[in-house]
């Protein structure tokens, strides 16, 4: 089995949970790791190093599909949000080889919070509404300013009043501005089928965050957000991981649905080794098994902590 990882950059951990899967599966697993330099620390856990376009170069894809095909890839999964919508677009174009993206039209709303927070919205789902006009801004404060396709919680500030939401509006880039929701943090990592069926849908809690990537997480089987994410789920269709992220508001108890990333966050290895194992769940997909739904598979209370470590590059 064949599988190709786009962007693996620092992404050791997801990379580590799919050799353990196929380790576990007996399953002869060959990684192939792409990337734009040599120096990225997660190809040295790679079997097969790809150096490859920068994505904005209109190679990219060219270049990706005919070594898909060159070396029989069984699967392409992109690890970034860059990668996303130029790989929705031209999914297609890969023959045998299953990319795990979700439609085209469902990556767009994705990358647009204003365009996120009317889905939430369609479904039900309670979101804070956007506005994109600091001058129109009226939902009182504290509020919460962030650019409309902006991630790794860049150029994202807590705002306490007028003059700092002018100040912030010259400063971030195609700004939308919400409400600041006081709660719990939630990441929810739910797995489908290819047929954009919902397979594993894990809740946790953020209980500290770097740069919008979880150091901290804690398994938390609540029902409601499960419920709440098997709607999303049926609706939306990816296929493999989304990474769903919510607020439970203090005061209310409601949930507040912020954003989704669809793909593999990088906190998805912490959901795998709880037992919510979609790196398994996947390689059953590519060998041709049916799935199921699994009901709370990872276990409830599971607390993680991560840590960066260095590696030296020969």
């Amino acid at each position: 089995m064949k599988i190709l990882f786009t962007s693996v950059g620092r992404r050791v951990e997801l990379l580590q949970a799919f050799r353990n899967a196929a380790d576990k599966n007996n399953i002869d697993l060959e990684i192939f790791g792409a990337d734009i330099t040599e120096t990225a620390p997660a190809l040295l856990f790679c079997n097969h190093t790809v150096i490859v376009p920068k994505i904005k170069d209109e190679n990219y894809i060219p270049f990706l599909k005919e070594f898909c095909n060159n070396n029989k890839i069984d699967a392409l999964i992109p690890t970034i949000d860059t990668d996303l919508l130029l790989l929705a677009k031209n999914r297609d174009l890969f023959g045998n080889t299953k990319v795990f993206v979700a439609d085209f039209d469902k990556i767009a709303l994705c990358r647009d919070k204003r365009l996120t927070a009317d889905y939430f919205h369609s479904l039900g789902l309670k979101s804070p509404v956007p506005v994109d006009d600091y001058k129109l801004y009226n939902a009182g404060f504290p509020a919460f300013i962030k650019p409309k396709d902006g991630s790794s919680s860049i150029f994202a500030y807590k705002v306490e009043n007028e003059n700092e939401l002018k100040m912030y509006a010259d400063h971030v880039p195609d700004y939308i501005i919400q409400p600041f929701i006081e709660g719990t943090e939630y990441t929810v990592d739910i797995f489908c089928d290819y047929q954009g069926n919902p397979i594993l849908i894990t809740p946790r809690i953020r209980l500290a965050v770097r740069s919008g990537e979880v150091l901290k997480t804690v398994i938390t089987q609540d029902d409601n957000i499960i419920k709440e994410a098997k709607l999303l789920a049926n609706n939306f269709k990816p296929r493999g991981q989304i990474t769903v992220q919510l607020i439970r508001e203090k005061s209310t108890g409601n949930d507040y649905f912020i954003e989704i990333n669809p793909r593999f966050g990088g906190g998805a290895p912490l959901s795998i080794k709880a037992g919510a194992d979609s790196a398994e769940m996947l390689l059953m997909i590519l060998q041709g098994k049916n799935l199921y739904y699994n009901e709370k598979a990872a276990e409830d209370g599971a607390f993680f902590c991560r840590f960066d470590q260095s590696i030296r590059i020969n």
